[in-house]
């Protein structure tokens, strides 16, 4: 499916994904034949309720799983057949992933906390310091440069984590429940970063079962029993 708005090949684009848990009396078909296409520059809701598959959705396109059948091109490379290995570059290289949980490591500074992926991508210290420095100060924390994660907020660590997931520049940010453990004032903040780093031409696909936050996104796909009820 062409980009309307983008004359390049999609970002994202699934063909006739399906994934399948427990196969036999007790299987689970978590996708079916699910096609989908997202652009460079997309904001992208993805809404559904418990067990309606966007979780699994979330899953692929994070490169945290793969499909039983169809294909998952990302950046115009089908990952879908790709070992272990292979998906964990991909995903060091090109999604930043923005949890409900943080996911911050307590004994490290904010500014550590951003560096680490960095290091692994074996990023000079100079230049992974200067990257995250800069990502932190964009998220509003040039001033907690050297806080613990327990002497800030929840929307300060949370702007830590999306700190940490934009220092790089991939080409997909995932934001799961980005929301889901804050206040409404903390996460009014959150949203109002990731509209802006969208405005400033970023990619972003949020997981969310919120429709207040998914009614303040352009586009939004409803998932349902495993398939795509609403784009």
């Amino acid at each position: 499916m062409p980009c309307l708005t983008h004359p390049a090949a999609p970002l994202i684009e699934l063909r006739n994904v399906c994934k399948t848990y427990n196969p036999g009396e007790n299987q689970v078909e978590a996708l079916k034949q699910i096609s989908l296409s997202v652009c460079t520059g997309d904001f992208v809701a993805i809404v559904g309720s418990s067990g309606s598959g966007k979780s699994t959705l979330m899953n692929l396109l994070g490169c945290l799983d793969v499909p039983n059948s169809g294909q998952y091109y990302l950046d115009g490379e089908d990952v879908s057949t790709l070992s272990d290995d292979a998906l964990s570059v991909i995903r060091n290289q090109k999604i930043g992933f923005i949890f409900q949980g943080f996911n911050l490591i307590s004994s490290l500074t904010a500014v550590e906390n951003v560096e680490l992926p960095l290091a692994y991508r074996r990023m000079r210290r100079a230049e992974r310091h200067r990257l995250a420095v800069d990502a932190l100060r964009r998220v509003g924390l040039g001033n907690r440069l050297t806080h613990l994660p327990f002497e800030m907020s929840g929307g300060q660590q949370q702007r830590v984590a999306i700190a940490r997931a934009i220092a790089a520049s991939p080409p997909l940010l995932l934001a799961d429940e980005p929301t889901g453990n804050l206040d409404t004032k903390a996460g009014d903040a959150v949203m109002e970063i990731l509209c802006e780093l969208n405005r400033q031409g970023k990619t972003i696909i949020l997981i969310t079962h919120d429709n207040g936050i998914a009614a303040r996104i352009p586009r939004r796909i409803r998932v349902s029993d495993g398939s795509i009820v609403e784009s």
